[in-house]
């Protein structure tokens, strides 16, 4: 997130860092005004302070993008658990080796339209009933799954 004025900046050991900043309210037609966000420490925006504390601190899970072209952190992984996991503002679920996708399992759904998957194919990461995660590259990707899903 771009800051007209950025006023503190401050790094936690769990791994993340919260970054308080002055937004220009032009744009939105206000005055300008105070804000502070969270990111991962190679700058990808988690979202506010609790939801980093809550997937950083008490889960463990280290924030990532699903992809490069994504805006915001929606998987990451957790060494203790061994598992990656996919979330929104509405869930989170974690994927780890020997999981399987069931029928009406969130990861075996997109979250776009058929209209849309359509003309974009190459957004649809939806995985088949029976699909079963063998390595953590299989559960990282049933972890995109459910974060688009959701998203």
């Amino acid at each position: 997130m771009m800051y007209k004025t950025e006023i503190s900046r401050r790094t936690f050991k769990a791994g993340y860092v919260l970054v308080k900043g002055v937004v220009d309210g032009v744009d939105f037609g206000c005055p300008d005004y105070e804000m502070t966000h969270a990111e991962t420490p190679s700058g990808d925006y988690i979202g506010d302070s609790k939801t980093a504390h809550f997937l950083c601190k008490k889960r463990g899970i280290q924030p990532e993008k699903a992809s490069p072209k994504h805006g915001v952190c929606s998987i990451g992984f957790c060494d203790a658990e061994q598992k990656w996991f996919g979330w929104s503002h509405r869930a989170i679920y974690g994927f780890g080796i020997g999981d399987v996708v069931k029928d009406g399992d969130c990861c075996a759904e997109s979250g776009w339209t058929e209209d849309y998957l359509a003309d974009h194919p190459e957004e649809d990461r939806r995985l088949p009933v029976g699909f079963t995660a063998k390595t953590l590259d299989d559960a990282k990707r049933m972890a995109v799954a459910f974060a688009e899903s959701v998203g």
